[in-house]
């Protein structure tokens, strides 16, 4: 059965690629409204997990539930339902070279065969978020790293999808570019309630998400705050995959607190 406070579920997951295991039993739950940072070494299986919630993979045994629904099982065809839910942000914006940033975000909206009018209005709308809207006629080989990774979340943002999957979007990035979006994905927990997995590896990213939040004061501004000593954020959790297993699952403070040799390795 599915825990219906969660937006991902995944209970007791195993999956191998021939003698190599990827995950052994694995099972954890992304709340509603929740950013879940998942971290380990390459070939740990995170990107994996966001595979899995797309059923682009299926698992060796286990469950997985995305939004209350079981899809372990789930064809093709009703996946594309299941999809429709999760916006994907990839490590390289994976943009498509030869249109716009307007045609790039106005994709899956087309595909859907939503009037022209309407799509204009959602695309300066999810560029105006992220911040681009000067890029609008602009093409990818035009753009930076970090702004191809922007449009890559504005598209993600597409049909207002409750549920975020990041594989390690700030990989290659400056540390101001991995800032800028890390940001844009606490505005996207704080401000729009989205369910995330954020995959990452970079200790910077972990410290913004794991200890900052965002408010908009009285006059619409946004102001990123700082957790201090008062506050620890509920809203987000770390999680560290080593060897096909969960090694760690909690706060950024139980974290740094933890013996663990190969997570204060990771943390130094």
């Amino acid at each position: 059965m599915a825990n219906n406070h969660y937006a991902i579920e995944f209970q007791d997951v195993s999956l191998a690629f021939g003698d190599r295991i990827i995950l052994d039993n694995v099972s954890f739950g992304v709340r509603y409204g929740e950013s879940k940072v998942v971290m380990g070494g390459s070939g740990t299986g995170k990107s994996t997990l966001l595979r899995l919630v797309l059923g682009l993979l299926k698992p060796d045994a286990g469950r997985i539930f995305v939004d209350g629904e079981d899809i372990t099982d789930y064809r093709e065809e009703q996946m594309m339902k299941v999809r429709s839910k999760i916006g994907m942000v990839f490590q390289e914006g994976a943009l498509f070279d030869s249109l716009s940033v307007y045609d790039n975000v106005a994709y899956r909206l087309r595909e859907q065969k939503v009037p022209e009018d309407d799509i204009e209005a959602v695309v300066l709308r999810m560029l105006r978020f992220v911040d681009l809207e000067d890029a609008i006629d602009k093409m990818p080989n035009q753009l930076s790293g970090g702004m191809r990774r922007r449009v890559g979340i504005a598209r993600a943002l597409v049909g207002s999808p409750k549920i975020i999957l990041y594989d390690e979007p700030t990989a290659g990035l400056d540390p101001i570019t991995a800032r800028t979006i890390c940001e844009l994905a606490l505005k996207l927990r704080d401000l729009e309630d989205v369910s995330s997995i954020f995959v990452t590896h970079r200790l910077q990213d972990i410290e913004v998400l794991s200890s900052e939040y965002v408010v908009r004061d009285d006059f619409g501004n946004l102001i990123f705050e700082h957790e201090g000593d008062k506050l620890c954020l509920v809203n987000t959790k770390l999680m560290m995959l080593k060897d096909g297993d969960v090694i760690f699952s909690g706060t950024d403070e139980e974290m740094r607190q933890s013996p663990d040799p190969y997570i204060q390795k990771f943390l130094s």
